[in-house]
């Protein structure tokens, strides 16, 4: 793990390595799979996500790594939504595409019984040959979406939906406890 400090003339020193950094090498030296944390000197805050997201945004982009700008952007006008919204899409336009599949499937294993190329239980086994493998692909896809989302959230230092609601769940449990403290208080018990 690479400790890097960020001081107030906007040098990156790493104190693993002794010896500062330009955006460009913090940049190489992530690619390349180093850990990193990245503090502020002077107060200690973790500026991490920050620095990485600036980061991103500076990416070439005509590399095929780039995060283009307008999702950037997107995602600051939408919030940590966006993520989500763009994961159900990708499996809506997936689970439309399978469903076609499995019609034209239909219609085509049909067209071969009725023109005996096949028997009626050979085209049994082999639309739920097709039909089996279209539906362990759509588990597949579904699967690497939601873990695609979840690398996603936790590279950007973001929580899950699932995160934010226990934590509101937490602060209204607590918000509960302390207007019944400030009842007991008004009360003289």
């Amino acid at each position: 793990m690479h400790l890097i400090k960020k001081y107030a003339n906007r040098k990156l020193y790493d104190t693993t390595d002794k010896r500062y950094l330009t955006m460009k090498r913090l940049a190489e030296l992530i690619k390349s799979g180093g850990e990193v944390s990245i503090i502020d000197n002077e107060t200690g805050d973790d500026l991490t996500s920050a620095i990485v997201s600036q980061l991103l945004a500076r990416e070439d982009s005509d590399t095929d790594k780039a995060v283009p700008s307008r999702v950037l952007m997107q995602m600051l006008r939408k919030g940590r939504g966006t993520l989500f919204g763009y994961g159900k899409k990708y499996v809506s336009l997936w689970q439309s595409a399978l469903t076609m599949s499995k019609d034209e499937i239909e219609k085509l294993v049909n067209s071969l019984v009725n023109d005996k190329e096949i028997s009626e239980s050979e085209g049994k086994n082999l639309k739920n040959e097709v039909l089996g493998f279209a539906n362990n692909l759509k588990s597949w896809i579904i699967e690497n979406i939601d873990q695609r989302v979840s690398d996603g959230l936790k590279m950007m230092n973001l929580s899950s939906k699932n995160q934010v609601n226990e934590l509101t769940k937490r602060v209204d449990a607590l918000t509960r406890k302390v207007k019944d403290l400030e009842k007991r208080k008004k009360s003289g018990k």
